[in-house]
């Protein structure tokens, strides 16, 4: 292959392999103190989300970037977080695809910081990556990204947003939702989704044929009771329960899980590299295929679908 055709995707890997590990260093590090919704540190972490929107050349739906929302804790007390959302608004279609990951965690328990580097620093950080690529190789479609607020408490930014898309949106027509990336000794990330949406199968396994991780599906299915399926499980639920096409790229849980060892220094950084390049690759598929996506019909709730109840 000449040198000339391999620029491109040599740029790819070196902005993969700096850029999105700074983010995840970053929003993991003690003086975020665990991002906890409506705390200081959650307040540091959306300040640096924003300093990162505006450097890549992302700009706000309305008035800013924040998007203030009240909730009801789990205790029934209210309380106030904040998504953050930004959008790469220039193509002119009246469909749009929403790019999604939680920024907070849980905080500090028993003087303990639960860092959260791969939940879910590791999908910020792709989120960010994702919308560095679609900067520099402009979309056929709008792209909205979302950090949500209090995902851990229940999902509840993206319960708000769902509910209450910002008016300036069109339609959205798909949810890519990144939540954990950070950390697989095996190399294997999974895409949940495709079986509420069959339509998605063969673009899993296209991109997977040549993606630099082992991508496989599951986790969505009516054999995955319980904690296995993945559906509602994160802010990718309540697009699903709205009827919109999602695809959730995660990893199963590991020793790291929402303990205080779940931290920069413990992802397993070839991993989460090669994780976020595959994003990307999804990424431009969808937007390549955003059409016969949103034709296709969902798999009927007759056949075994996850729903709500």
């Amino acid at each position: 292959m000449p040198l000339l055709a391999t620029l491109p995707v040599l740029a790819l890997l070196v902005a993969v392999n700096t850029e999105p590990l700074e983010d995840v260093r970053v929003l993991a590090g003690d003086d975020m103190a665990g991002r906890a919704a409506g705390t200081p540190g959650s307040e540091r972490a959306r300040a640096y989300i924003m300093s990162r929107f505006e450097e890549i050349g992302l700009t706000p739906v309305g008035a800013s970037f924040e998007y203030p929302f009240g909730y009801m804790s789990r205790s029934n007390e209210p309380r106030t977080g904040t998504n953050i959302i930004a959008c790469l608004c220039e193509s002119g279609s009246d469909q749009a695809i929403v790019v999604t990951a939680h920024y907070d965690h849980v905080g500090v328990r028993r003087d303990e910081i639960y860092n959260g580097a791969d939940d879910n620093a590791s999908g910020v950080a792709g989120m960010l990556a994702i919308a560095e690529h679609f900067v520099e190789n402009p979309p056929e479609h709008d792209v909205v990204f979302v950090a949500f607020d209090a995902e851990e408490v229940g999902l509840k930014g993206a319960e708000h947003f769902v509910a209450n898309p910002p008016e300036a949106l069109g339609e959205i027509a798909f949810n890519l939702n990144l939540d954990m990336i950070g950390y697989n000794e095996q190399n294997e990330l999974y895409a949940v989704g495709s079986y509420h949406f069959p339509v998605l199968v063969p673009m899993i396994e296209d991109i997977g044929a040549s993606a630099p991780v082992t991508l496989s599906r599951g986790y969505d299915t009516p054999e995955d009771t319980g904690g296995d399926d993945w559906t509602l499980r994160t802010d990718s639920g309540p697009f699903f329960e709205a009827g919109i096409p999602f695809l959730l790229l995660s990893v199963e849980d590991h020793p790291h899980y929402h303990q205080p060892t779940d931290t920069f220094e413990n992802l397993t950084r070839d991993f989460f590299v090669n994780a976020v390049e595959t994003a990307i690759l999804l990424a431009e598929k969808i937007d390549t295929e955003l059409e016969a996506i949103a034709a296709a019909e969902p798999r009927a709730a007759s056949d075994g679908a996850s729903a709500a109840e």
